[in-house]
Order: structure tokens, then sequence, then C-alpha cells
């Protein structure tokens, strides 16, 4: 049977913020609206609740429920849209989490609506402008009936957003797979990477690093299995598929988990990312020779994301010496798994690019690039 899928809250706080400026501007309300989502796919919404003012318009829309578990599923999502003198400006509203802690998408202060929304709502609300004629600026603000209720249900407490959900959504679209589904399709992957006579399975968590290796490599994505959060299962499906070599390319994010013996790397299995780096750091002092300065362990230990980690061992220039201690950890645990085989790593952040790696990559990937 096939799973239902739905949209980001992303969408729904675009598709909301489209239907109020249409109101806004044109005077009359709509009861329904269409966006084109960064996926492509169309997504068209019942809007509820429209009012219209003289410089100001708003309407809510309900996320609807998908096949995926979603705790911000049916959450009413208000956008109010406001006429003021220049520009777009995108803020939230009550329900929607502000940001205290660096590391995350938006910077401590700013509201957690992710870049992508925000590019998303920027386009939709110009396009609605561009057609009407109309030459002023806008104020977008967008609401979470009872986000503060809703978050609490969630890791933004955790991950330093408070006082609501936060709107994200990189695709627009949230996928619901099942388990099986998903390894049944990294497994079918794998096969078929070893019928078209592949001599290395290229394994990586997701998107971000097809890029990567593209970026750096000139890996296409055709040649690359992505494996969502399941590590050691995809190294496992390769090594009974006859693979001999497999290189697993990871952003930090997830291979500092590996590194730690965790070879499923969904957050439900434990988030131990911050202890993780925190003694990665300490076992590179103690290889080099160095003394182990507990105030950066401290820091390591508050921070959200390994990226603000990063930053920390950045000031004392010793982002290299972690990062080989994490990528020559995160083989070890892999080549437990790959008895038969052999697994090497590459390590890489967004910002910092590649941070270390087992092997040399041209020479393991010579017969594919």
């Amino acid at each position: 049977m096939e799973l239902k899928s739905g949209f980001t809250t992303g969408s729904v706080a675009t598709a909301a913020a489209k239907a109020a400026t249409w109101m806004l501007l044109s005077g009359k309300k709509k009861e329904n609206i269409c966006i084109i989502t960064p996926s492509k796919k169309e997504y068209v919404a019942l809007v509820e609740e429209a009012h219209i003012e003289l410089n100001r318009a708003s309407c809510v829309i309900h996320k609807e429920a998908s096949d995926d578990p979603d705790i911000t599923a049916g959450a009413a999502i208000e956008v109010t849209v406001e006429k003021c003198d220049d520009g777009i400006i995108i803020t939230g509203g009550k329900g929607v989490g502000v940001v205290t802690r660096p590391g995350l998408d938006q910077k401590v202060g700013e509201y957690a609506i992710n870049s992508t929304p925000r590019r998303m709502i920027e386009k939709e609300v110009s396009e609605v402008m561009d057609t009407l004629d109309y030459k002023g600026g806008l104020k977008v603000i967008v609401s979470v009936r009872d986000g503060e209720e809703i978050a609490k249900k969630t890791f933004n407490p955790h991950m330093g957003i408070e006082g609501g959900i936060s709107i994200i959504g990189t695709t627009g679209i949230v996928e619901p797979m099942s388990t099986k589904a998903i390894l049944d399709t990294i497994k079918l992957d794998i096969s078929m990477q070893y019928s078209e006579g592949k001599k290395v399975c290229i394994i990586c968590p997701g998107n971000y690093g097809v890029m990567f290796l593209n970026n750096k490599y000139g890996v296409k994505s055709e040649d690359i299995v992505t494996c969502s959060n399941y590590a050691g299962d995809s190294v496992k499906y390769a090594i009974d598929q006859g693979f001999k070599k497999i290189l697993f390319v990871s952003h930090i994010g997830k291979l500092i988990k590996v590194s730690g013996g965790i070879m499923n790397t969904h957050s439900q299995y434990g988030d131990h990312r911050m202890e993780i780096m925190a003694a990665s750091y300490k076992e590179a002092c103690l290889k080099s020779g160095c003394e182990v300065d507990e105030k950066i362990i401290k820091s390591i230990l508050e921070q959200v994301s390994t990226t603000a980690a990063l930053d920390i061992l950045n000031e004392i220039d010793f982002v290299k010496e972690t990062s080989d201690v994490i990528v020559s950890n995160a083989g070890m645990h892999l080549n437990k798994i790959a008895v038969s085989g052999n697994v090497e790593c590459i390590l890489y952040e967004n910002n910092y690019g590649e941070l270390s790696r087992t092997v040399d990559a041209y020479t393991y990937l010579k017969d594919i690039i």
C-alpha cells in the first residue's frame, strides 16, 4: 500500500502567507491557495478563517497528517500580512520558537523559521505582489496555535528553541517511509551497484554527502547509495552483496554518532553528539601530547550542533586533530561489521569542507571518477 505523503510546516506557512497576501492586495477572500514546493510538487491548501482589514489580512491553514509520524500534524498555522514601507519582512508570532543557542539554521534571537521556508515565503509573496502590481512593502507574521504545547513534545527545548515549534523543511514535502521500505530501498540500490560491476560501494547518509562527493570528487549521484540513518545495516548489506571495498562519506553530524558506535543515527536512539565530540577532543589531545583543557570540554558539551563545536575547536586550531580521531573511530566501528571487507571513511562539514579521511579518495575511486 502506498503511504500518504504530507507537507512541511514551511509549505503550510508559505501557502498561508500567499493567501493572506492575495487577500490583502486584492480585497477578496480566498477559499484555497496553490504553491509549488522546492521539490516541484504542487500543494493546494484549504484556507480557513480569512480576515481582511484596511492594511492587513490573515488566514489559517491546518497542517494535514501524513503516514509519517508527526507531532505537528493538524497544527493550525496562522499568517498575518501587513503593509509596510518597503521590502518583505518575515517574522514569527505566538507559537513559533525563538533560537536561544548558536549553531542552528537561524541566529540567536531570531524566530526559528528556517532558510528554505523563508525563501519559499518570499518567492510566493513576491509573485503575488508582481501580479497585483503592488510596489510597497509587506510584513509577514507566522504564528502557530498551541505551538508552545506542541513544542514540548519535540526536541526543540533541548536544541535551544524556546516558546514554540520550528517552521522547517528543505523540499517542502514530508515523505513517509516505513523502516522496512527504507531498508528494502537501500538493499536494492546496493544490489544494482554491484550488478553494474562497481568495485567500491559508496555510501552517504543523505543528499548533502552526494553534493559533497559531486563537487569535491566528481562522483555522480547514481554511483552513490544513500542510507539515511542506517549506517550499520547498509555496510552489512554491501558486504553480504559481495563488495570488498566500501567508502562511507558523511557529514560530521552523522559520523560523530558512528564514531561512538551508534549504527542507527536517528535521534530516537539517543543524541550523544556533544559527549562524543568532547571525548574525541580529549583523545586527540592525548594522541598529540597536548594538555586537555576542561574549559574546552565544558564548552563543547554546551553546544547544540557539531558545527558549533567545530567552531570552538577552530578557535584553538584543533579541528584537524579531533577530526582525525572521529574518522578513525568511525572506521573502526564500521569495520567491525564489515568482517570480510574494508570500510574507509571521509568526514566533512558544509562550512569547513573535508575535515579528514582514512584513505586517498582519488586512488580509491579511480574506477568511478
